[in-house]
C-alpha cells in the first residue's frame, strides 16, 4: 500500500500569522513536524502543501518537499486533495498531518495508517481516553462516540454522550469518553469524493468539518491512541510548549 503525508501549513491563521515558521529551539514549527512525519516508515512520501511563498522556500531550504496550493481552500481536506494532483504519482491512502503539532509521534501515524488494514475503512482518525473534567468541557477539544467495530457515530464540541446528573465531576466514573485527535487518512478515491461535498447543516452548527463527510454516509474508522498531541494555536500555546 502506497501512501502519502501531507501537512497542509498556511500562512495567515487568524490566531497565530505565520505560525508554521515560529522558531522552536532553533527548528521552525513546520520542519519538526516534516522530520517527525518521515520518521513514519509506513509513509512513502511527505510533502508540505502551503500557500505561501515563504513556507514554501522555507521547506525547501531546509531539504523538505512542498507544493505551492490555492489561497483559497477552506479546508486542509481541500488542500490535500489539491497537493495529491499537483505532488503526482499514484497513492492508495493519503495522511493528512496537522502542521501546528511539532511533536506528533511517528507510532500515531502508524496506528492512524493500521485503521485502514479494514477493507471497509474509508476514513480514519484517532481518539484518546479523556482524564480530566477540564478537557470534558473544553469546546476546543471535539469529543468522539464510536461504536463496537470503532466506527466513528459522532463528533461534538460538547461532552457526549450526556449523562442527566449535573455533577460532571461524576461523568469520567460513570462512562468513558473520548476526545478527537485531529489527523486524518483518507482512501484516495473517498478523498476525490469528499472534496467535493458542500458544507453541512451538522458542520455548520459545530464548526466540525468530518460531520460533513458523516451526514453523507462514509464511514470513519477510530484507532485509540494514548500518545498526548500538543497543537500550537495560540502565541500563549507556543510559551507553554
Amino acid at each position: 500500500m502506497k501512501i502519502l503525508g501531507i501537512i497542509p501549513a498556511r500562512y495567515a491563521s487568524t490566531r497565530f500569522p505565520g505560525k508554521p515558521l515560529v522558531d522552536i529551539k532553533g527548528k521552525s514549527m513546520i520542519q519538526r513536524v516534516y522530520e517527525q512525519a518521515t520518521k513514519c516508515k509506513s509513509l512513502s512520501a511527505v510533502v508540505v502543501a502551503t500557500d505561501d511563498e515563504r513556507i514554501f522556500s522555507h521547506v525547501l531550504n531546509f531539504g523538505g518537499k512542498a507544493v505551492m496550493t490555492s489561497v483559497d481552500h477552506p479546508s486542509g481536506t481541500d488542500r490535500c486533495m489539491e497537493a495529491l494532483e499537483k505532488f503526482g504519482g499514484s497513492y492508495d491512502v493519503v495522511i493528512n498531518v496537522q502542521g501546528d503539532e511539532p511533536f506528533i509521534q511517528p507510532e500515531q501515524l502508524e496506528q492512524l495508517i493500521a485503521c485502514f488494514s479494514a477493507a471497509d475503512a474509508q476514513i480514519a482518525t484517532l481518539a484518546k481516553k479523556i482524564e480530566s473534567v477540564e478537557d470534558l468541557l473544553n469546546s476546543n477539544l471535539p469529543k468522539i462516540i464510536f461504536n463496537q467495530n470503532k466506527t466513528a457515530i459522532y463528533f461534538s464540541r460538547s461532552p457526549i454522550p450526556g449523562q442527566k446528573s449535573a455533577d460532571y465531576s461524576k461523568w469520567l466514573s460513570n462512562h468513558l469518553y473520548y476526545r478527537h485527535i485531529g489527523l486524518y487518512g483518507y482512501r484516495t478515491e473517498v478523498l476525490k469524493e469528499i472534496s467535493k461535498l458542500s458544507p453541512s447543516p451538522l458542520e455548520k452548527t459545530e464548526s466540525l468539518e468530518q460531520l460533513r463527510w458523516l451526514e453523507a454516509g462514509y464511514t470513519i474508522k477510530v484507532g485509540i491512541t494514548e500518545l498526548e498531541t500538543i497543537a500550537i494555536d495560540t502565541p500563549e500555546d507556543l510559551k507553554k510548549v
